[in-house]
């Protein structure tokens, strides 16, 4: 009986704990974090681990994180959008994962932080960036302008989320996990549904060979294990091969990826001829400050951009009214 009691005892037949890391990534998927976020944060906890010679994070303080978001700001001078990101994710990591009470951190040095005025480009500016757009990535590049979509609400458009009746879009999990609705432009109708169409061939020859499927919400997918095959529920925007899930490891078919819309944006602009840096948020900020000029309310642009506070929103009104710009030059009066 001893014998049988040693040998169940035996390491070797005990299961084994979870690396660190997987720990971590773990917790993340438990709260739900978005595939991009757990990379991230992961990226950010590895630098943090590393910068401290590898030293456990349970043996370190809210000192030790001063010290390396100091190096960030100093050192290497990132952004202050950066050093925020790292972090959140000590943050996460000391709250969620360690259980540790995280204290306040003084007097650690910010990144300096920058007022910039948004980059946007005139109405005739983006005709000519969509000229300069081939098929198929054109239709995409100009939902983003017709709607003031960000990139990956954009991306992770699913066929149900298209209604042609009502001529609305319905953006699904945006910034701060909130649906809204925004416009479906008449000029885009014709070509959405053609891409339907693609897109359903496309899903059609994936389930002949037995494929088919997309990635879905936890709750969903374990609800409704066969939705994943599902029509309504494959993107709008299908990636041109299938590829491996990083989470369940099964094999999908996912949207585009977010670097070849940034690739084919500033190709365009390029081809243009357009002399500002141009990026797929800078239709964004066009769409916005274009519907300002047109006399929008901006309480309706702050909906459709799905901003929480409408200061946020406020921004576009200076790209209107830059001082100066409705004084006329003294030159001009020689």
């Amino acid at each position: 009986m001893q014998e049988l009691q040693k040998s169940v005892n035996s390491p070797a037949l005990q299961p084994a704990k979870p690396r660190f890391l997987d720990r971590v990534r773990a917790v993340l998927r438990f709260h739900h974090y978005s595939y991009k976020t757990e990379k991230t944060y992961v990226h950010w906890i590895v630098r943090y681990i590393r910068f401290h010679q590898m030293k456990h994070p349970a043996d370190l303080s809210t000192q030790h994180v001063a010290k390396f978001l100091g190096h960030l700001a100093l050192a290497l001078k990132v952004s202050p959008k950066t050093q925020n990101q790292a972090l959140n994710a000590l943050v996460f990591l000391y709250v969620k994962v360690l259980g540790t009470p995280f204290g306040e951190l003084k007097n650690i040095p910010r990144a300096p932080t920058k007022k910039y005025l948004p980059v946007v480009l005139t109405i005739h500016e983006v005709d000519r960036l969509l000229n300069a757009t081939r098929p198929p990535h054109r239709l995409f590049i100009a939902l983003l302008y017709g709607t003031g979509m960000r990139l990956m609400e954009g991306l992770r458009l699913r066929v149900k989320d298209i209604d042609f009746e009502k001529n609305i879009i319905t953006i699904r999990g945006g910034k701060g996990d909130k649906d809204r609705v925004v416009m479906l432009p008449q000029k885009l109708k014709e070509d959405l549904r053609m891409q339907l169409v693609r897109s359903k061939m496309l899903h059609q020859n994936d389930i002949s060979k037995g494929h088919g499927a997309v990635s879905l919400p936890t709750a969903l997918a374990r609800k409704y294990p066969s939705a994943a095959k599902e029509w309504m529920w494959q993107y709008l925007f299908p990636s041109w091969s299938i590829s491996k899930d990083p989470v369940t490891q099964t094999i999908k078919r996912h949207h585009l990826h977010e670097s070849v819309i940034q690739r084919v944006v500033r190709e365009a602009a390029r081809l243009a001829g357009i002399l500002k840096p141009v990026g797929p948020h800078t239709l964004r900020h066009s769409f916005a400050t274009h519907l300002l000029e047109s006399g929008t309310d901006i309480r309706n642009i702050q909906e459709l951009l799905g901003h929480k506070h409408v200061q946020t929103t406020m921004i576009y009104t200076h790209v209107l009214n830059r001082p100066g710009i409705s004084v006329k030059s003294p030159l001009d009066r020689i």
